[in-house]
């Protein structure tokens, strides 16, 4: 029996395992991290791919588990090798330094940032340097079931992204029908975007269309309002220019994010502490309800749900099975293999 039925979650789920294991799709030596439900305030992706330089990954390491936000970027980043007046070693920020003092007290906090004073002055020095470790970004949508009202749906935002070019491919991941021309390649939906045909239960997938690879490089048009394509609407469509330094920082922002994240966090928006919550097994883990017999989505398990049952007492006591209750051991297994995946971690993080 599929546990994937026709979930869109759960198809974005099959959609992240595959791609863990089976990209990149041409032969390379990058290694990859997967995320899902990420992406700016304007676009937010379903899929994640990073493609990263090994080393790089691994030497990301050495910061931590948690992301790095914008304002630890910059510090971490532009740290100074020697000893040297947080001021005098870091380009302005654009902001007032008070946020930056905050900062460097974080990174001091977390380990990755070396401070001393000397009097009234904070002096900092990197603890080893941030290194480059991101090499591309991949974003896919996932449409299991793409007729033709979710094309009309899905086109405006897929032209946005190649507009944009924040990501260095985009594509759109469609349940495999086993025809000889799958009904995706039928649909209006910009030539830019590759079009992956994927069987959820299997794990395997076979490229209907291939993408062009984007112009991350250069700057990058945000649509910000387009005609509403009747014939009485003759208005033109307002955009903007994005700096390509933006552009960069924005996609490290992304990946770090995704660093963080990895795919599998679905635990910690739903009730494994629920007495109906598993993981079963098909290819990979996913999540499933034993009171509904169903995959559920987070917006269904939730404390909410009439058939919600916690965890008796004495399963979260004493460290029955271990360390708290099955709850506990099924978040735990999750992130050990989200850990898996982030080479360099030391095992308590």
């Amino acid at each position: 029996m599929s546990l994937h039925g026709g979930s869109e979650f759960g198809f974005e789920l099959a959609c992240c395992r595959w791609a863990e294991r089976q990209w990149p799709l041409e032969e390379t030596d990058r290694s990859v991290v997967v995320a899902r439900q990420l992406g700016t305030k304007r676009r937010r992706w379903d899929t994640i791919v990073l493609e990263c330089d090994p080393e790089g990954l691994r030497r990301r390491a050495l910061f931590g588990p948690e992301r790095l936000n914008g304002d630890l970027l910059h510090v971490v980043r532009n740290a100074p090798a020697e000893w040297e007046y947080y001021r005098d070693g870091l380009p302005h920020p654009g902001y007032p330094w008070r946020y930056v003092r905050e900062s460097i007290h974080e990174a001091d906090n977390r380990g990755i940032l070396e401070t001393r004073r000397d009097g009234n002055r904070i002096e900092i020095r990197q603890k080893w340097p941030y290194p480059d470790w991101l090499e591309r970004v991949v974003a896919i949508e996932n449409k299991p079931d793409l007729d033709a009202s979710a094309a009309r749906m899905l086109g405006p935002q897929l032209e946005y992204d190649v507009a944009m070019a924040l990501a260095d491919e985009v594509w759109v991941a469609t349940r495999r029908t086993g025809e000889r021309v799958e009904p995706a390649l039928f649909e209006d939906l910009p030539v830019e975007a590759g079009i992956l045909a994927l069987d959820p239960d299997e794990l395997e997938a076979e490229v209907a269309w291939h993408p062009l690879t984007l112009s991350v490089e250069n700057r990058g048009t945000r649509i910000l309002e387009r005609p509403s394509g009747s014939g009485r609407d003759a208005s033109a469509a307002r955009f903007e220019y994005v700096d390509p330094d933006e552009k960069a920082s924005r996609r490290l922002a992304i990946a770090e994010r995704a660093y963080e994240r990895g795919w599998r966090s679905f635990a910690e928006t739903m009730r494994p502490d629920c007495k109906a919550f598993e993981l079963r097994s098909q290819n990979q883990l996913l999540p499933y309800c034993r009171a509904k017999n169903c995959l559920p989505t987070a917006a269904e398990c939730s404390g909410s749900c009439p058939a919600f049952e916690p965890e008796p007492p004495a399963w979260r006591t004493r460290g029955w099975p271990i360390e708290g209750g099955p709850g506990k051991r099924l978040k735990h297994l999750l992130e050990k293999r989200r850990r898996r995946h982030r080479p360099g971690l030391r095992a308590e993080e």
